[in-house]
């Protein structure tokens, strides 16, 4: 009994860690640019207003973002899953030369933070003349070897037998590919899908590198002006943050079953 109730509480515990801050965020969008900051903490403000959502929802610039960072998330989402998943067939169940230690160099990258290849990233793509285009968002983080060792994980488990009996009938690796692995990765492509989205959504440093067009700005680029350009309008920036979180909130519930099924089914593989 008492191990029950400990458990009960520690979930609300992480449930009111988890949902307070992202409620204070959208209450704090209807604050007057005073009370965001004000002291003592007042959850609630004295006056509700719209105005901050509603400015947010008429600034152009801020739409814009919103559009330009949706359409790119949506690219960096299908070709991580195409990239990807390609990589994960190949090592599952293709042979070729120095296929371990390419596996090797492939997991080897997981443990490499993004941080640290930075510089040498901005200068590969300066050279390119990839700057203030929608290409250096979506190409250069496209391969992951997290979701390479994700997806290959899944396709060590669907049964042999299934590519055997394609091969009989004169498949060949594309086609087993495209009619027997796609299909049957449906769970595992969302998780894959929804966390690139998730990823160039939230994306900043990256994006302040090698974007400075304000047609391209990404909606976390956009609201980082917040911070340093318009630092008293703190309202207005939950308001915005609020409007920005939406698209990743719906994605969620959206697929959340999918999502679980996805991580719980390649977790028993």
């Amino acid at each position: 009994m008492i191990g029950r109730l400990a458990k009960y509480v520690l979930a609300l515990f992480f449930v009111f860690a988890s949902v307070f801050p992202l409620a204070w965020m959208v209450i704090a969008g209807f604050k007057a640019k005073t009370e965001v900051v004000a002291t003592p903490f007042q959850f609630f403000p004295e006056m509700w207003q719209w105005d901050n959502y509603e400015r947010m929802l008429a600034d152009e610039a801020f739409l814009r973002s919103l559009a330009v960072t949706f359409a790119g998330a949506l690219m960096f989402a299908a070709l991580s899953l195409v990239v990807n998943a390609l990589g994960a067939y190949v090592f599952a169940r293709l042979d070729f030369a120095f296929k371990r230690v390419l596996w090797v160099i492939v997991v080897g990258t997981m443990f490499v933070p993004g941080i640290a290849i930075m510089l040498t990233s901005f200068i590969v793509v300066t050279q390119l003349g990839m700057l203030d285009s929608m290409a250096v968002l979506v190409i250069p983080g496209a391969a992951s070897g997290l979701q390479v060792f994700f997806l290959r994980q899944y396709y060590l488990g669907i049964p042999v037998a299934l590519e055997e009996a394609a091969q009989l009938d004169g498949a060949g690796p594309w086609r087993i590919f495209r009619h027997i692995f796609v299909p049957l990765s449906r769970g595992a492509f969302v998780v894959v899908g929804a966390t690139s989205f998730l990823a160039f959504w939230n994306a900043y440093v990256w994006p302040v590198l090698t974007i400075t067009d304000p047609d391209l700005f990404q909606v976390q680029q956009y609201l980082a002006t917040f911070r340093s350009e318009r630092t008293s309008e703190l309202a207005l920036l939950m308001a915005g943050s609020t409007l920005a979180a939406l698209p990743v909130i719906a994605l969620f519930l959206i697929f959340q079953r999918q999502i679980i099924a996805g991580i719980r089914i390649t977790g028993l593989k």
